[in-house]
């Protein structure tokens, strides 16, 4: 329900005439207009969405890793080179799941009642707007989540090290 209130939070705050006056408030007024359902719209496209976030990420920093580490797969990873790997799994993710991103942001804003359920929301995209318009935000979620990606990927190598030192599993 976080992510649902949040962005219709956001969508309020930019409105001409906002009508949250707070979380509680806006929480409040979501239940009250459209029950304990308004907190869950969007559901599954944002199971989509990060799910297909998850596994593209995953999946390129892993494949990036094997690359550099070739046939020595102890050969250590530097944590710039982890940041790079990192920023370019962050950005293969934005590039493959935006449109699921675009999709689950309309289903979850003020305007969500226009739509039936994910599917229809996305075609309901294509046709009004056409295929460009699953790729709006790119640019800006783009910076954030290299950069995002990559400080998560330096962090959670640099713990592992860390500890592995404190705990020899050898």
């Amino acid at each position: 329900p976080m992510e649902t209130i949040k962005v219709k939070f956001i969508h309020d705050q930019t409105s001409p005439n906002p009508k949250y006056r707070g979380f509680f408030h806006g929480v409040r007024e979501i239940v009250r207009e459209q029950g304990l359902k308004g907190t869950y719209q969007g559901l599954t496209a944002t199971v989509l969405k990060q799910g297909s976030n998850q596994a593209i990420r995953f999946f390129v920093m892993t494949s990036l890793r094997n690359w550099y580490r070739g046939d020595n797969p102890n050969k250590p990873m530097n944590p710039l080179i982890t940041g790079v790997f990192g920023a370019v799994a962050g950005a293969a993710s934005v590039f493959g799941n935006t449109p699921l991103d675009v999709i689950k942001t309309r289903m979850q804003g003020l305007e969500a009642h226009k739509y039936r359920n994910t599917w229809d929301c996305g075609l309901q995209i294509l046709r009004n707007e056409g295929l460009k318009a699953f790729y709006k935000g790119t640019i800006p979620r783009l910076g954030r989540v290299c950069l995002d990606v990559a400080i998560v990927f330096v962090i959670y190598d640099e713990v592992v090290k860390l500890l592995n030192k404190v705990w020899k599993t050898d």
